[in-house]
């Protein structure tokens, strides 16, 4: 059982410090860059955004420790951790190109990445611990949220 909470304790960290360094990149072009900038008329206000990812990150992690923790069918576990990573580093990778290099049409081809990523990831993850998939499928809807974000960005600051 403890096993099992540190395994818990050490997803939800994972997860939630990949959102903590991209939150560092995020956080100085919010007020400069990012403010300057016409953006869709469905774009959140500024606070909705960490609030949201930190219950997302909380979620991916839980779901993360579902995959490691559990005993499931050895080969869609292995493939739904192995896209999980995946999936993670292309989260990892957009905060830095859109707001660290402002270069926003390469995040939206990461982002697009990241949802077919997403997608396979709850497929396999709902083969081998259905909740780990379910888990998943606000982030999921997110990021395509995101992603509509982005290219709105793209077509409103030629």
């Amino acid at each position: 059982m403890t096993r099992s909470i540190i395994r818990l304790a050490v997803c939800i960290a994972f997860c939630l410090g990949v959102g903590l360094v991209s939150g560092w990149v995020t956080y100085p072009a919010i007020p400069t860059w990012y403010a300057g900038l016409t953006k869709p008329s469905w774009t959140p206000p500024n606070w909705a955004f960490p609030v949201v990812w930190n219950i997302l990150y909380i979620m991916m992690g839980i779901s993360l420790w579902l995959l490691w923790d559990k005993p499931h069918e050895l080969s869609a576990r292995r493939s739904a951790i192995i896209l999980f990573f995946a999936q993670l580093a292309l989260n990892a990778a957009w905060s830095p190109v859109f707001f660290g290099l402002h270069q926003t049409r390469i995040a939206l081809a990461i982002i697009i990445a990241m949802v077919a990523a997403i997608v396979a990831t709850i497929a396999y993850a709902w083969r081998a611990h259905d909740l780990a998939g379910w888990l998943l499928v606000p982030y999921l809807g997110w990021v395509i949220h995101a992603a509509s974000l982005n290219s709105g960005i793209i077509s409103l600051n030629p």
